[in-house]
């Protein structure tokens, strides 16, 4: 897998500095961490405890008996 070195991370820094400059860095950061802490919450909900069973999951048919 690709691994960036201390040049490419160089890089990416000034580039990020010219695009943004230095005052818009820390809250696009801010941002960042954001969106991960909530995607990272979103998928912690969305699994199902071993706890809750069964319960509220269907098998594929409707209240008739139908598929």
């Amino acid at each position: 897998m690709f691994r960036p070195g201390t040049g490419e991370i160089i890089l990416i820094i000034v580039a990020l500095l010219l695009l943004f400059g230095a005052k818009r860095i820390p809250d696009l950061a801010r941002s960042v961490g954001q969106a991960l802490h909530m995607f990272r919450k979103g998928m912690k909900e969305g699994i199902p405890d071993s706890s809750d069973g069964e319960e509220g999951q269907g098998n594929g048919e409707d209240s008739n008996g139908h598929s």
